[in-house]
Protein backbone atom coordinates (compact mmCIF):
# COMPACT_ATOMS: atom_id res chain seq x y z
CA UNK A 1 0.00 0.00 0.00
CA UNK A 2 2.96 2.19 0.67
CA UNK A 3 4.74 1.30 -2.54
CA UNK A 4 1.85 2.36 -4.22
CA UNK A 5 1.36 5.54 -2.23
CA UNK A 6 4.74 6.03 -2.88
CA UNK A 7 4.65 5.38 -6.83
CA UNK A 8 1.28 7.83 -6.98
CA UNK A 9 3.06 10.77 -5.96
CA UNK A 10 5.88 10.41 -7.76
CA UNK A 11 3.88 10.36 -10.90
CA UNK A 12 1.97 13.51 -9.80
CA UNK A 13 5.46 15.17 -8.95
CA UNK A 14 6.95 14.10 -12.84
CA UNK A 15 3.55 15.11 -14.81
CA UNK A 16 4.00 18.98 -13.20
CA UNK A 17 7.26 19.49 -13.91
CA UNK A 18 8.17 17.60 -17.24
CA UNK A 19 7.24 20.73 -18.84
CA UNK A 20 9.46 23.11 -16.92
CA UNK A 21 12.02 20.53 -17.49
CA UNK A 22 11.90 19.87 -21.19
CA UNK A 23 12.56 23.82 -21.50
CA UNK A 24 15.55 23.98 -18.71
CA UNK A 25 16.82 20.40 -18.86
CA UNK A 26 16.74 19.30 -21.99
CA UNK A 27 16.59 22.31 -24.11
CA UNK A 28 17.72 22.15 -27.81
CA UNK A 29 19.31 25.64 -27.04
CA UNK A 30 22.88 24.06 -26.21
CA UNK A 31 26.37 24.83 -28.34
CA UNK A 32 26.16 24.89 -31.99
CA UNK A 33 28.49 22.10 -32.27
CA UNK A 34 26.71 19.44 -29.68
CA UNK A 35 23.93 17.18 -30.66
CA UNK A 36 20.21 17.77 -28.90
CA UNK A 37 19.59 15.90 -26.16
CA UNK A 38 17.86 12.65 -26.52
CA UNK A 39 18.19 13.37 -30.58
CA UNK A 40 17.87 8.99 -30.96
CA UNK A 41 14.57 9.38 -29.49
CA UNK A 42 11.48 10.75 -32.48
CA UNK A 43 10.50 14.38 -31.38
CA UNK A 44 6.66 13.36 -30.83
CA UNK A 45 7.74 11.14 -28.62
CA UNK A 46 10.23 12.87 -26.93
CA UNK A 47 8.90 14.58 -24.06
CA UNK A 48 6.73 11.61 -22.83
CA UNK A 49 10.76 9.26 -23.09
CA UNK A 50 12.01 12.42 -20.23
CA UNK A 51 8.89 11.94 -17.99
CA UNK A 52 8.85 8.06 -18.08
CA UNK A 53 12.92 7.81 -17.90
CA UNK A 54 12.61 10.11 -15.03
CA UNK A 55 9.71 8.22 -13.00
CA UNK A 56 11.32 4.67 -13.41
CA UNK A 57 14.75 6.44 -12.21
CA UNK A 58 12.91 7.71 -9.15
CA UNK A 59 11.02 4.22 -8.74
CA UNK A 60 14.49 2.78 -9.03
CA UNK A 61 16.87 4.81 -6.60
CA UNK A 62 14.06 4.46 -3.80
CA UNK A 63 12.39 1.43 -4.21
CA UNK A 64 15.19 -0.80 -5.18
CA UNK A 65 18.34 1.36 -3.70
CA UNK A 66 16.17 2.95 -0.58
CA UNK A 67 16.96 6.40 -1.35
CA UNK A 68 14.87 8.69 1.07
CA UNK A 69 12.40 9.78 -1.71
CA UNK A 70 12.97 13.33 -1.47
CA UNK A 71 16.69 12.64 -2.57
CA UNK A 72 15.73 10.37 -5.32
CA UNK A 73 13.13 13.00 -6.11
CA UNK A 74 15.94 15.87 -6.69
CA UNK A 75 17.97 13.30 -8.42
CA UNK A 76 16.27 12.33 -11.26
CA UNK A 77 14.89 15.46 -11.99
CA UNK A 78 18.18 17.37 -11.96
CA UNK A 79 20.68 14.96 -13.78
CA UNK A 80 19.64 15.16 -17.66
CA UNK A 81 22.92 14.46 -18.76
CA UNK A 82 23.53 11.22 -17.05
CA UNK A 83 19.81 10.08 -17.75
CA UNK A 84 20.53 10.28 -21.55
CA UNK A 85 23.83 8.63 -21.00
CA UNK A 86 21.56 5.95 -19.97
CA UNK A 87 18.56 6.17 -22.30
CA UNK A 88 20.58 6.36 -25.38
CA UNK A 89 21.41 2.65 -24.74
CA UNK A 90 18.13 1.27 -24.18
CA UNK A 91 16.33 0.15 -27.55
CA UNK A 92 13.48 2.53 -27.95
CA UNK A 93 9.78 1.65 -28.53
CA UNK A 94 6.70 4.20 -28.75
CA UNK A 95 4.73 1.18 -27.05
CA UNK A 96 7.09 -0.06 -24.09
CA UNK A 97 9.46 1.99 -23.56
CA UNK A 98 9.50 1.94 -19.84
CA UNK A 99 9.46 -1.43 -19.66
CA UNK A 100 12.74 -1.64 -21.40
CA UNK A 101 14.08 1.16 -19.78
CA UNK A 102 13.05 -0.12 -16.38
CA UNK A 103 14.32 -3.72 -17.42
CA UNK A 104 17.60 -2.40 -17.93
CA UNK A 105 17.83 -0.43 -14.72
CA UNK A 106 17.03 -3.67 -13.29
CA UNK A 107 19.60 -5.80 -14.96
CA UNK A 108 22.40 -2.55 -14.79
CA UNK A 109 23.05 -0.64 -11.91
CA UNK A 110 23.76 2.69 -12.68
CA UNK A 111 26.77 5.05 -11.29
CA UNK A 112 24.45 6.66 -8.78
CA UNK A 113 27.26 9.19 -8.09
CA UNK A 114 27.51 11.17 -10.94
CA UNK A 115 23.98 11.21 -11.06
CA UNK A 116 24.12 13.00 -7.66
CA UNK A 117 27.12 14.96 -8.45
CA UNK A 118 24.94 16.04 -11.68
CA UNK A 119 21.67 16.64 -9.37
CA UNK A 120 23.70 19.26 -6.86
CA UNK A 121 24.97 21.33 -10.11
CA UNK A 122 28.82 19.96 -10.18
CA UNK A 123 30.38 20.31 -13.27
CA UNK A 124 33.28 17.37 -13.08
CA UNK A 125 34.53 18.85 -15.93
CA UNK A 126 35.56 21.85 -14.77
CA UNK A 127 35.75 20.51 -10.79
CA UNK A 128 37.25 17.07 -11.29
CA UNK A 129 38.63 17.57 -7.31
CA UNK A 130 35.03 16.48 -5.95
CA UNK A 131 35.48 13.01 -7.32
CA UNK A 132 38.17 12.38 -5.23
CA UNK A 133 36.04 12.21 -2.07
CA UNK A 134 34.76 9.31 -2.94
CA UNK A 135 36.22 5.93 -2.71
CA UNK A 136 37.80 4.46 -5.70
CA UNK A 137 35.38 2.30 -7.97
CA UNK A 138 32.62 3.22 -5.92
CA UNK A 139 28.83 3.80 -7.39
CA UNK A 140 26.21 3.89 -4.83
CA UNK A 141 25.50 6.50 -2.95
CA UNK A 142 25.24 3.68 -0.07
CA UNK A 143 28.79 3.17 0.13
CA UNK A 144 29.65 6.92 0.31
CA UNK A 145 29.88 7.17 4.32
CA UNK A 146 29.62 11.22 4.15
CA UNK A 147 26.31 11.16 2.31
CA UNK A 148 24.92 12.30 5.98
CA UNK A 149 26.76 15.93 5.16
CA UNK A 150 24.48 16.01 2.22
CA UNK A 151 21.51 15.26 4.36
CA UNK A 152 22.22 17.79 7.08
CA UNK A 153 22.88 20.61 4.21
CA UNK A 154 19.68 19.84 2.80
CA UNK A 155 17.68 19.84 6.06
CA UNK A 156 19.16 22.95 6.70
CA UNK A 157 17.66 25.01 3.43
CA UNK A 158 20.45 24.79 1.25
CA UNK A 159 18.24 24.27 -2.35
CA UNK A 160 19.41 20.97 -3.64
CA UNK A 161 20.49 22.62 -7.07
CA UNK A 162 23.28 24.91 -5.78
CA UNK A 163 24.67 22.15 -3.25
CA UNK A 164 27.89 21.91 -5.65
CA UNK A 165 28.69 25.71 -5.35
CA UNK A 166 30.23 24.46 -1.88
CA UNK A 167 33.00 22.01 -3.67
CA UNK A 168 33.58 24.36 -6.06
CA UNK A 169 36.82 25.31 -4.24
CA UNK A 170 37.48 21.93 -2.63
CA UNK A 171 36.40 19.26 -1.42
CA UNK A 172 36.50 20.08 2.68
CA UNK A 173 32.80 19.93 3.44
CA UNK A 174 32.26 16.74 3.07
CA UNK A 175 35.16 15.88 5.62
CA UNK A 176 32.92 17.84 8.25
CA UNK A 177 30.96 15.90 10.62
CA UNK A 178 27.41 16.28 9.82
CA UNK A 179 26.56 17.37 13.67
CA UNK A 180 29.42 19.64 13.45
CA UNK A 181 28.00 21.16 10.30
CA UNK A 182 24.76 21.71 11.76
CA UNK A 183 26.81 23.20 15.02
CA UNK A 184 28.55 26.30 12.56
CA UNK A 185 25.47 26.89 10.79
CA UNK A 186 24.07 27.86 13.73
CA UNK A 187 26.75 29.45 15.09
CA UNK A 188 27.16 32.06 12.21
CA UNK A 189 23.56 32.65 12.76
CA UNK A 190 23.56 33.70 16.84
CA UNK A 191 27.31 35.32 16.67
CA UNK A 192 26.55 37.99 13.37
CA UNK A 193 22.55 38.23 13.54
CA UNK A 194 22.52 36.96 9.75
CA UNK A 195 18.94 35.26 9.36
CA UNK A 196 18.79 31.64 7.32
CA UNK A 197 18.80 33.13 4.04
CA UNK A 198 21.67 35.27 4.65
CA UNK A 199 23.39 32.70 5.63
CA UNK A 200 22.69 30.03 3.21
CA UNK A 201 24.29 32.59 0.91
CA UNK A 202 27.23 33.38 2.60
CA UNK A 203 27.98 29.43 2.40
CA UNK A 204 27.32 28.98 -0.99
CA UNK A 205 29.48 31.95 -1.77
CA UNK A 206 32.24 31.37 0.59
CA UNK A 207 31.99 27.75 1.73
CA UNK A 208 35.23 28.20 4.02
CA UNK A 209 33.17 29.70 6.72
CA UNK A 210 32.09 26.39 7.32
CA UNK A 211 35.34 24.30 7.92
CA UNK A 212 37.62 27.66 8.62
CA UNK A 213 38.09 30.71 10.84
CA UNK A 214 36.42 33.54 8.51
CA UNK A 215 35.56 35.85 11.54
CA UNK A 216 37.35 39.01 8.98
CA UNK A 217 35.17 37.81 6.13
CA UNK A 218 31.96 37.53 8.41
CA UNK A 219 32.90 41.09 10.19
CA UNK A 220 32.34 42.35 6.91
CA UNK A 221 29.72 41.22 6.20
CA UNK A 222 28.02 42.12 9.07
CA UNK A 223 29.12 45.77 8.55
CA UNK A 224 27.35 45.68 5.06
CA UNK A 225 24.16 43.35 5.57
CA UNK A 226 22.87 44.83 8.36
CA UNK A 227 25.09 47.58 9.85
CA UNK A 228 24.64 49.46 6.31
CA UNK A 229 21.35 47.91 6.01
CA UNK A 230 22.15 46.05 2.81
CA UNK A 231 19.50 43.66 2.77
CA UNK A 232 16.95 45.88 2.78
CA UNK A 233 17.72 46.65 -0.72
CA UNK A 234 17.74 43.08 -2.34
CA UNK A 235 14.80 40.58 -2.61
CA UNK A 236 14.45 38.27 0.76
CA UNK A 237 15.67 34.95 -1.34
CA UNK A 238 18.38 32.96 -1.04
CA UNK A 239 19.28 33.28 -5.50
CA UNK A 240 19.03 37.35 -4.56
CA UNK A 241 21.45 37.26 -2.02
CA UNK A 242 23.84 34.59 -3.35
CA UNK A 243 24.35 37.04 -6.18
CA UNK A 244 24.98 40.07 -3.92
CA UNK A 245 27.68 37.55 -2.79
CA UNK A 246 29.00 36.69 -5.56
CA UNK A 247 29.51 40.80 -6.24
CA UNK A 248 31.53 40.79 -3.13
CA UNK A 249 33.57 37.82 -3.49
CA UNK A 250 35.13 39.64 -6.83
CA UNK A 251 36.70 42.46 -4.52
CA UNK A 252 38.19 39.72 -2.42
CA UNK A 253 39.44 37.69 -5.39
CA UNK A 254 41.43 40.78 -5.91
CA UNK A 255 43.18 40.97 -2.83
CA UNK A 256 41.14 42.85 -0.33
CA UNK A 257 42.11 41.46 3.14
CA UNK A 258 38.84 40.70 4.64
CA UNK A 259 37.72 42.22 7.99
CA UNK A 260 38.95 45.56 6.62
CA UNK A 261 36.61 46.58 3.83
CA UNK A 262 33.34 46.32 5.37
CA UNK A 263 32.74 50.18 6.12
CA UNK A 264 34.15 50.78 2.31
CA UNK A 265 31.28 48.12 0.97
CA UNK A 266 29.09 49.70 2.82
CA UNK A 267 29.64 53.55 2.03
CA UNK A 268 29.94 52.34 -1.52
CA UNK A 269 26.78 49.33 -0.92
CA UNK A 270 25.22 50.97 -4.42
CA UNK A 271 27.75 48.70 -6.09
CA UNK A 272 26.35 45.72 -4.92
CA UNK A 273 22.83 46.25 -5.99
CA UNK A 274 22.92 49.01 -9.04
CA UNK A 275 25.26 46.94 -10.86
CA UNK A 276 25.65 43.21 -12.52
CA UNK A 277 28.28 41.21 -12.22
CA UNK A 278 29.21 41.40 -15.56
CA UNK A 279 29.28 45.11 -15.37
CA UNK A 280 31.41 45.34 -12.60
CA UNK A 281 34.22 42.32 -13.82
CA UNK A 282 34.52 44.87 -17.27
CA UNK A 283 35.32 47.59 -15.00
CA UNK A 284 37.49 45.84 -12.41
CA UNK A 285 39.48 43.95 -15.56
CA UNK A 286 39.77 48.26 -17.65
CA UNK A 287 41.70 49.36 -14.11
CA UNK A 288 43.45 45.85 -13.73
CA UNK A 289 44.66 46.82 -17.25
CA UNK A 290 46.90 49.19 -15.74
CA UNK A 291 49.10 46.50 -14.56
CA UNK A 292 49.13 47.95 -10.99
CA UNK A 293 48.37 45.84 -7.78
CA UNK A 294 45.12 44.27 -7.78
CA UNK A 295 44.42 45.36 -4.29
CA UNK A 296 44.34 48.64 -4.92
CA UNK A 297 42.19 48.37 -7.96
CA UNK A 298 39.96 46.58 -4.86
CA UNK A 299 40.12 49.45 -2.55
CA UNK A 300 40.06 52.40 -5.27
CA UNK A 301 36.76 50.47 -6.58
CA UNK A 302 35.29 50.54 -3.57
CA UNK A 303 36.01 53.73 -2.28
CA UNK A 304 34.91 55.39 -5.63
CA UNK A 305 31.80 53.88 -6.57
CA UNK A 306 30.54 56.62 -8.76
CA UNK A 307 33.39 55.00 -11.14
CA UNK A 308 30.62 51.90 -11.83
CA UNK A 309 28.77 54.80 -13.70
CA UNK A 310 30.99 56.39 -15.95
CA UNK A 311 31.08 55.54 -19.59
CA UNK A 312 34.39 54.08 -20.21
CA UNK A 313 33.44 52.79 -23.83
CA UNK A 314 33.42 54.64 -26.85
CA UNK A 315 34.43 58.30 -26.80
CA UNK A 316 37.56 59.22 -28.57
CA UNK A 317 40.45 60.69 -26.91
CA UNK A 318 43.21 62.53 -28.00
CA UNK A 319 46.22 60.59 -26.11
CA UNK A 320 48.31 64.01 -25.74
CA UNK A 321 45.59 65.95 -24.66
CA UNK A 322 44.37 63.30 -22.32
CA UNK A 323 47.55 62.93 -20.76
CA UNK A 324 47.88 66.70 -20.61
CA UNK A 325 43.90 67.17 -18.82
CA UNK A 326 45.53 64.21 -16.45
CA UNK A 327 48.63 67.15 -15.44
CA UNK A 328 51.71 66.27 -17.90
CA UNK A 329 53.97 69.15 -18.12
CA UNK A 330 54.52 70.12 -22.35
CA UNK A 331 58.15 68.93 -21.88
CA UNK A 332 57.69 65.14 -20.96
CA UNK A 333 55.14 64.75 -23.63
CA UNK A 334 57.73 66.02 -26.07
CA UNK A 335 60.23 63.56 -24.58
CA UNK A 336 57.23 60.92 -25.03
CA UNK A 337 55.88 61.39 -28.29
CA UNK A 338 59.75 61.28 -29.36
CA UNK A 339 59.91 57.00 -27.35
CA UNK A 340 56.74 56.30 -28.34
CA UNK A 341 55.31 58.26 -31.75
CA UNK A 342 53.41 54.80 -32.22
CA UNK A 343 51.20 55.29 -29.22
CA UNK A 344 50.25 59.33 -30.54
CA UNK A 345 47.22 60.22 -32.38
CA UNK A 346 43.17 59.69 -31.55
CA UNK A 347 42.47 56.17 -29.54
CA UNK A 348 39.26 55.48 -27.85
CA UNK A 349 38.72 55.08 -23.75
CA UNK A 350 38.34 51.78 -23.94
CA UNK A 351 41.77 51.68 -24.54
CA UNK A 352 43.18 53.97 -22.27
CA UNK A 353 44.87 51.26 -19.80
CA UNK A 354 47.20 49.66 -22.71
CA UNK A 355 47.55 53.21 -23.79
CA UNK A 356 49.22 53.58 -20.55
CA UNK A 357 51.20 50.45 -20.63
CA UNK A 358 52.20 50.96 -23.73
CA UNK A 359 54.12 53.81 -22.37
CA UNK A 360 55.00 52.45 -18.75
CA UNK A 361 52.79 54.99 -17.34
CA UNK A 362 50.21 52.58 -16.12
CA UNK A 363 50.97 53.40 -12.29
CA UNK A 364 51.69 57.10 -12.96
CA UNK A 365 48.29 57.28 -14.29
CA UNK A 366 46.71 55.02 -11.59
CA UNK A 367 48.06 57.57 -8.89
CA UNK A 368 46.56 60.76 -10.46
CA UNK A 369 43.25 58.98 -9.96
CA UNK A 370 43.92 58.04 -6.86
CA UNK A 371 44.65 61.27 -5.97
CA UNK A 372 42.68 63.24 -8.57
CA UNK A 373 38.73 63.93 -9.02
CA UNK A 374 37.63 60.64 -10.89
CA UNK A 375 35.39 62.38 -12.70
CA UNK A 376 38.57 63.68 -14.70
CA UNK A 377 38.09 60.24 -16.79
CA UNK A 378 35.14 61.34 -18.16
CA UNK A 379 35.17 64.97 -17.97
CA UNK A 380 37.96 65.69 -21.05
CA UNK A 381 36.74 66.83 -24.04
CA UNK A 382 38.68 66.60 -27.56
CA UNK A 383 38.94 69.37 -29.75
CA UNK A 384 37.33 67.97 -33.79
CA UNK A 385 41.24 68.79 -34.90
CA UNK A 386 43.23 67.41 -32.59
CA UNK A 387 45.81 65.20 -33.17
CA UNK A 388 43.81 64.57 -36.49
CA UNK A 389 46.38 62.37 -38.55
CA UNK A 390 45.72 62.62 -42.50
CA UNK A 391 47.39 59.81 -43.46
CA UNK A 392 45.45 57.26 -41.52
CA UNK A 393 42.12 58.97 -42.17
CA UNK A 394 42.84 58.69 -46.65
CA UNK A 395 44.41 54.76 -45.54
CA UNK A 396 41.80 53.87 -43.77
CA UNK A 397 38.95 55.42 -46.37
CA UNK A 398 40.72 53.04 -48.75
CA UNK A 399 40.34 50.21 -46.81
CA UNK A 400 36.98 50.76 -46.08
CA UNK A 401 35.83 50.47 -49.75
CA UNK A 402 37.59 46.94 -49.61
CA UNK A 403 35.21 43.91 -49.65
CA UNK A 404 37.22 42.36 -46.64
CA UNK A 405 35.65 45.69 -44.28
CA UNK A 406 34.34 43.76 -41.74
CA UNK A 407 37.44 41.95 -41.18
CA UNK A 408 39.72 44.53 -41.62
CA UNK A 409 37.77 46.67 -38.83
CA UNK A 410 38.72 43.77 -36.28
CA UNK A 411 42.08 43.72 -36.60
CA UNK A 412 42.53 47.56 -36.36
CA UNK A 413 40.42 47.42 -33.44
CA UNK A 414 43.16 44.88 -32.04
CA UNK A 415 45.63 46.91 -32.93
CA UNK A 416 44.25 49.98 -31.14
CA UNK A 417 43.50 48.12 -28.26
CA UNK A 418 47.53 47.68 -27.50
CA UNK A 419 47.84 50.99 -27.12
CA UNK A 420 48.65 52.05 -31.14
CA UNK A 421 47.22 55.14 -31.47
CA UNK A 422 45.48 56.19 -35.27
CA UNK A 423 48.73 57.01 -37.02
CA UNK A 424 50.99 55.51 -39.28
CA UNK A 425 52.49 53.20 -37.32
CA UNK A 426 48.85 51.38 -36.89
CA UNK A 427 48.72 51.37 -40.41
CA UNK A 428 51.40 50.03 -41.46
CA UNK A 429 50.82 46.96 -38.29
CA UNK A 430 47.39 46.77 -40.28
CA UNK A 431 48.89 45.59 -43.66
CA UNK A 432 52.03 43.81 -42.32
CA UNK A 433 50.00 41.17 -39.49
CA UNK A 434 48.41 38.42 -41.79
CA UNK A 435 45.68 37.00 -38.98
CA UNK A 436 42.99 37.31 -37.03
CA UNK A 437 42.41 39.40 -34.05
CA UNK A 438 42.06 36.32 -32.16
CA UNK A 439 45.42 34.55 -33.37
CA UNK A 440 47.12 37.84 -32.85
CA UNK A 441 45.65 38.43 -29.75
CA UNK A 442 47.20 35.36 -28.42
CA UNK A 443 50.66 35.51 -29.81
CA UNK A 444 50.80 38.90 -28.13
CA UNK A 445 49.82 37.75 -24.87
CA UNK A 446 52.67 34.43 -25.39
CA UNK A 447 55.33 37.23 -25.92
CA UNK A 448 54.01 39.16 -22.73
CA UNK A 449 54.03 35.67 -20.91
CA UNK A 450 57.53 35.24 -21.91
CA UNK A 451 58.79 38.41 -19.76
CA UNK A 452 58.65 40.84 -21.99
CA UNK A 453 57.74 44.25 -20.54
CA UNK A 454 54.65 45.48 -21.90
CA UNK A 455 55.69 49.00 -23.45
CA UNK A 456 58.83 46.94 -25.24
CA UNK A 457 56.96 44.49 -26.52
CA UNK A 458 55.11 47.05 -28.37
CA UNK A 459 58.07 48.77 -29.42
CA UNK A 460 58.90 45.14 -31.16
CA UNK A 461 55.76 44.83 -32.94
CA UNK A 462 55.86 48.90 -34.09
CA UNK A 463 58.97 47.82 -35.39
CA UNK A 464 58.27 44.31 -37.20
CA UNK A 465 54.82 43.64 -36.88
CA UNK A 466 55.25 40.57 -38.83
CA UNK A 467 56.49 39.39 -35.57
CA UNK A 468 52.75 38.40 -34.48
CA UNK A 469 51.95 36.34 -37.48
CA UNK A 470 54.04 33.23 -36.07
CA UNK A 471 52.76 30.84 -34.44
CA UNK A 472 53.19 30.27 -30.84
CA UNK A 473 55.55 27.42 -31.08
CA UNK A 474 57.76 29.00 -33.28
CA UNK A 475 58.16 32.23 -30.94
CA UNK A 476 58.58 30.08 -28.21
CA UNK A 477 61.29 27.81 -30.28
CA UNK A 478 63.28 31.07 -31.07
CA UNK A 479 63.03 32.79 -27.27
CA UNK A 480 64.47 29.35 -25.89
CA UNK A 481 67.60 28.96 -28.48
CA UNK A 482 67.94 33.19 -27.59
CA UNK A 483 68.20 32.51 -24.01
CA UNK A 484 69.87 28.39 -23.38
CA UNK A 485 71.83 28.23 -26.51
CA UNK A 486 72.49 32.30 -27.07
CA UNK A 487 72.63 32.82 -23.14
CA UNK A 488 70.97 36.14 -24.06
CA UNK A 489 68.77 37.70 -21.95
CA UNK A 490 65.48 38.77 -23.57
CA UNK A 491 66.24 42.63 -22.77
CA UNK A 492 68.92 42.77 -25.70
CA UNK A 493 65.51 42.32 -28.05
CA UNK A 494 65.45 45.69 -27.13
CA UNK A 495 68.42 46.51 -29.14
CA UNK A 496 68.05 43.79 -31.80
CA UNK A 497 64.16 43.45 -31.69
CA UNK A 498 64.45 42.14 -35.51
CA UNK A 499 65.83 38.61 -33.99
CA UNK A 500 62.05 37.26 -33.64
CA UNK A 501 61.50 37.81 -37.58
CA UNK A 502 63.97 35.82 -39.06
CA UNK A 503 63.89 32.09 -39.86
CA UNK A 504 65.36 29.82 -36.32
CA UNK A 505 66.44 26.59 -38.62
CA UNK A 506 67.44 28.32 -41.79
CA UNK A 507 68.72 31.13 -40.36
CA UNK A 508 69.14 31.93 -37.01
CA UNK A 509 71.29 28.38 -36.28
CA UNK A 510 73.73 27.94 -38.93
CA UNK A 511 74.66 31.28 -39.07
CA UNK A 512 75.19 31.29 -35.29
CA UNK A 513 76.99 28.28 -34.60
CA UNK A 514 79.15 28.96 -37.90
CA UNK A 515 80.17 32.03 -36.35
CA UNK A 516 80.56 30.27 -32.94
CA UNK A 517 83.14 27.74 -34.97
CA UNK A 518 85.13 30.80 -36.49
CA UNK A 519 85.86 31.92 -33.23
CA UNK A 520 87.07 28.85 -31.68
CA UNK A 521 89.00 27.81 -34.52
CA UNK A 522 90.66 31.77 -34.13
CA UNK A 523 89.77 32.77 -37.67
CA UNK A 524 87.43 35.71 -36.20
CA UNK A 525 89.46 38.15 -34.40
CA UNK A 526 86.70 40.85 -33.94
CA UNK A 527 83.62 40.97 -31.76
CA UNK A 528 80.55 41.23 -33.71
CA UNK A 529 77.05 41.51 -32.81
CA UNK A 530 74.29 39.03 -32.86
CA UNK A 531 71.99 41.97 -35.13
CA UNK A 532 75.00 42.27 -37.35
CA UNK A 533 75.57 37.95 -37.81
CA UNK A 534 72.07 37.53 -38.48
CA UNK A 535 70.43 40.36 -40.13
CA UNK A 536 72.67 41.37 -42.53
CA UNK A 537 72.19 39.73 -46.42
CA UNK A 538 73.84 36.78 -47.63
CA UNK A 539 76.32 38.63 -49.86
CA UNK A 540 77.32 40.69 -47.01
CA UNK A 541 77.88 37.75 -44.46
CA UNK A 542 79.60 35.83 -47.23
CA UNK A 543 81.95 38.72 -47.78
CA UNK A 544 82.60 39.44 -44.22
CA UNK A 545 83.58 34.88 -43.84
CA UNK A 546 85.67 35.48 -46.92
CA UNK A 547 87.95 38.02 -45.45
CA UNK A 548 88.60 35.92 -42.37
CA UNK A 549 89.43 33.11 -44.52
CA UNK A 550 88.96 31.67 -47.76
CA UNK A 551 88.57 27.90 -46.98
CA UNK A 552 85.87 28.61 -44.49
CA UNK A 553 83.73 30.70 -46.95
CA UNK A 554 84.13 27.74 -49.35
CA UNK A 555 82.91 25.66 -46.40
CA UNK A 556 79.90 27.79 -45.71
CA UNK A 557 78.96 27.45 -49.46
CA UNK A 558 78.81 23.84 -49.26
CA UNK A 559 76.94 23.71 -46.33
CA UNK A 560 74.47 26.01 -48.03
CA UNK A 561 74.15 23.64 -51.59
CA UNK A 562 73.66 20.95 -49.26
Amino acid sequence: MLLRRTTAAAAVIIQRTTTKLSLLFFSTATTPNSPKPFAKIPWKYRSKAIQESQKALLDYLHTTRSLPFLYADHISRNSPQCLEEIVSKVPFSPSNFLCSFQRFLRYHPINELDFFLESIGFDCDKNGTARDVFPKNTFFISDWGRFDVVRALAGAGFPWGKLGLLCREDSSIFDIDSSELERRIEEIKNSYGFNGVSVISICLAFPRVLYSNADGLLGDLKTLFLDYDLLSSVEGNVDAVLEICEKIKLFYDLGCEMGKVGGLMGRGKSIFTEYSKEHLIRKIEYFCGLDVRRDQVGVFLLSRPEIFGFDLGGQVISVSGFLAHFGMGEEELKSLEQKYPHVFGRNRLANVPCVMRAMNLGEWFFDRLQNRDSSLLTAYTMLCTEDLDEHYKESLRILQAKRTKAYINTKLNFIHSLGFGENKFAVKALYQMHSNSSGLQQRFDFLLGCGIEYSKLCAIVKFAPRILNQKPSQLEKKIEYFRTEMGLSLQYLDVFPGYLCHNLEKRIIPRYRFHKWLKEQGYCKKHYSLATIVASSEKTFMARISRMDHAAARMWQENLLK
